[in-house]
């Protein structure tokens, strides 16, 4: 969603009219569920997907018509039965889907785009609310800040959460939609597989911070995309990083001692995740290390997935660094899911 509206702040300032396609309901089994979205020109679509196939294309043209109109509108899909075998799927499903026309120079959504960048770089938990009953005028919300943007009543409040919702109470028509979370990615080692896996993590959301004690593997012009590099001391993380329950954290160092007295360090902050590279046999000697040197407890001892990655025969540094990306992936959805 960051780059999204990066794109609809460098399309309306170059006169471009948009309109933003939002899935606002799903039943059944269709390609995204309440939340996705796209961003349609002019030449069609620019960025982001509602999910591919025959939705996408008919709401892809529902889009520019709703240019040629200079109107927001509403439109629910069924799947039939030859879109279904197209797709691939056992049954089918509907969506309804909210066309927000977006003119050429919009002030309000301009000043929304830039404060949503703001607030992106500043890394806090971020939610995005549609006015699904009002043209779908876009607001943000976060904790510290409340609304920005339009004006949303404060019951709304007690209503978000990590998932997408569509929300209908007291006469109001909301989407609403968590685009960022507060939690970082800490990739302690900045070796081959590091350098395949920042790149992967945040092209899907992620926002990596690179760590390594070697200033010629800490340099920014190995990891141009990621939020942070920093050269430090392994031997005393907190100087330099503070990680919070809501982070994950990747310890792939140069050596068994570094891996070792990193996760000694972190372990004791629960992270949400900590994956460790490396071998069965070697991570059961770094485990009997920081149970008998350390004095960690078999439950924070029990944080720690390794080896890092799903279990998919990666050989390579790209393929381990899918491996992670994906096993990282499925732990954000189902954290996602448990925290409502």
């Amino acid at each position: 969603m960051r780059q999204m509206f990066k794109t609809m702040e460098e399309r309306l300032l170059a006169g471009e009219d948009l309109v933003l396609v939002t899935i606002t309901a799903s039943t059944g089994a269709t390609p995204r569920g309440v939340g996705a979205r796209m961003l349609v020109g002019r030449a069609g679509r620019i960025c982001g997907t509602i999910g591919g196939g025959a939705v996408e294309y008919r709401a892809e043209q529902m889009a520019l018509r709703a240019l040629e109109e200079k109107t927001s509108d509403r439109h629910g899909f069924s799947l039939t039965r030859d879109d279904v075998e197209n797709l691939g799927m056992i049954c089918g499903g509907a969506v309804d889907v909210f066309f927000h026309y977006i003119p050429a120079g919009d002030r309000e959504t301009l000043s929304l785009a830039r404060e949503a960048e703001r607030l992106f770089a500043g890394g806090e938990a971020l939610w995005l609310l549609s006015d699904i009953g009002h043209g779908g005028a876009l607001s943000l919300y976060t904790e510290r800040e409340g609304f920005l943007g339009r004006p949303c009543p404060d019951w709304i409040k007690t209503k978000l959460t990590r998932q997408p919702k569509h929300i209908q109470q007291d006469g109001e028509d909301y989407c609403v939609e968590q685009i960022n979370s507060p939690g970082r990615v800490y990739i302690f080692g900045c070796g081959h597989v590091s350098q395949q896996l920042e790149p992967v993590l945040t092209r899907v959301g992620f926002r990596c911070v690179m760590l390594d004690d070697r200033p010629e593997f800490a340099d920014w012009e190995l990891f141009p995309t990621a939020e942070e590099v920093k050269c430090i001391d392994l031997r005393n993380i907190a100087e330099s990083v503070s990680i919070g329950q809501e982070d994950y954290v990747c310890v792939m160092t140069r050596g068994h001692t570094h891996d070792t007295e990193v996760q000694a360090q972190v372990l004791r902050r629960h992270p949400c995740y900590v994956g460790v590279i490396g071998s069965k046999k070697k991570a059961a000697g770094v485990r009997k290390a920081l149970a008998e040197i350390h004095g960690l407890t078999e439950e924070e001892l029990d944080q720690v997935t390794t080896p890092i990655g799903l279990s998919i025969d990666a050989e390579t540094p790209e393929e381990i660094a899918i491996s992670i990306a994906a096993q990282m992936i499925q732990v954000r959805a189902q954290r996602s899911k448990i925290l409502g």
